[in-house]
């Protein structure tokens, strides 16, 4: 699968994320990837919802092939988005990644219940956090068919 996607044709993530550090390590994590990704960020679940249905200053965004999407977010939180994203017909069949510091049981069966296609528990060490958005690169992108 890693063919279909090229300079012409690069996988799309969208990242919704408001902690610098951890968008500029997925950043430089993707940036090593095998497959050609256009990583697109937003820092608030407000804008998270605005850029997927292309509402103003997003009316150029590229529909997603993935969303990796955290729980604490300011003004909408990461489940109030996950809940908005599968209640909207255009835009529900988007794969949604939990990746979040929570490793609270609570918070882990509600993502699954909003419709969260999996849910990564952030690690805490730099070398880790690489090894786990690669991980999640190779099996969105080279195992799963994405809609």
């Amino acid at each position: 699968m890693f063919e279909s996607y090229d300079i012409n044709n690069p996988a799309e993530i969208l990242l919704v994320e408001d902690d610098p550090g951890d968008v500029e390590l997925t950043r430089e994590t993707l940036n090593q990837s095998k497959i050609i990704i256009k990583l697109n960020v937003v820092n608030n679940g407000v804008d998270a919802i605005k850029y997927l249905r292309k509402e103003s200053p997003y009316q150029n965004a590229e529909r997603p092939d993935l969303i990796l999407l955290d729980l604490n977010l300011p003004k909408k939180d990461g489940r109030e988005v996950l809940k908005d994203i599968r209640s909207d017909e255009n835009i529900k069949s988007i794969p949604v990644v939990i990746l979040t510091t929570s490793e609270a049981e609570e918070d882990i069966l509600k993502s699954y219940n909003l419709g969260a296609n999996c849910f990564v528990t952030k690690p805490l060490g730099l070398k880790e956090f690489s090894k786990v958005v690669t991980a999640l690169e190779d099996f969105w992108f080279a195992v799963v068919k994405l809609p």
